[in-house]
C-alpha cells in the first residue's frame, strides 16, 4: 500500500493504518530500535511503542514521508529506553553513539524555534561531508550501528571508520560552535 493512501486511513481513524504500517515498516523500525538497544524484547515493544506513537500523532501531522516520520518516532522510543535503562545500570559499558552522539549537541530542552535551527545546522553540517564521511556518520549517529557493521559494509577497517567519526564529531563540534548552537 502507498504511504499517502497508509496516511489517510490514519486521518480517517481505521485501525487498518497500524497493520498496514507494520506490514509495510514493522522491520525498518525494528532495526532501528534493535541497533541502539540491542535487545529483542525491547525492539519489539518499540516498535508497538511507535505504532501507537504514529497514531497518536496522525492527526494533526499529515507527514510527507512516514518511512522517516516512523524512523524519528522509533529512535526517540529507543534513545528514551535507552538512557532510562543506562540510569539504572551505569555500569563501566563501552561508550555508545548515542552518548557520543549528544556530546556533540547542546543538552536540555530546546524550543521548537530551537530545534528547528539545531536541524537547519545539522543539515548544513551534513552537506557540507564528502558522501562517504556522511553515510558513516549516518549509519553510526542515525541508525546506530556498530563500528564493525559500518566497516565492513564500507570494506574499511575498524580503526579507519574510528578515526573518520572521531574527526567528525570534532568538526561537528566546530561547525555547532561556530553556528552559535554549542558553546
Amino acid at each position: 500500500m502507498e504511504d499517502e493512501r497508509i496516511v489517510m486511513l490514519y486521518w480517517e481513524r481505521n485501525e487498518n493504518a497500524i497493520r498496514e504500517t507494520e506490514r509495510k515498516y514493522g522491520k525498518y523500525c525494528y532495526t532501528i530500535a534493535y541497533n541502539i538497544l540491542h535487545s529483542h524484547e525491547d525492539s519489539d515493544e518499540c516498535v508497538n511503542d511507535t505504532l501507537n506513537g504514529a497514531w497518536n500523532a496522525m492527526p494533526p501531522e499529515r507527514p510527507t514521508r512516514l518511512q522517516s516520520f516512523l524512523a524519528r518516532i522509533t529512535r526517540n522510543i529507543a534513545i528514551d529506553r535507552y538512557r532510562y535503562d543506562s540510569a539504572q545500570k551505569r555500569g563501566a559499558e563501552v561508550k555508545s553513539a548515542i552518548d557520543e552522539y549528544w556530546e556533540c549537541i547542546p543538552n536540555g530542552k530546546a524550543s521548537i524555534e530551537d530545534e528547528y535551527v539545531l536541524k537547519q545546522a545539522i543539515n548544513g553540517f551534513l552537506e557540507s561531508l564528502d558522501v562517504r564521511t556522511r553515510i558513516i556518520f549516518m549509519r553510526r549517529y542515525w541508525y546506530s550501528m556498530s563500528v564493525k557493521d559500518i566497516a565492513d559494509g564500507m570494506q574499511l577497517s575498524e580503526s579507519h571508520v574510528s578515526v573518520i567519526l572521531h574527526r567528525t564529531r570534532s568538526k561537528f563540534k566546530d561547525y555547532l560552535t561556530k553556528e552559535g548552537i554549542f558553546v
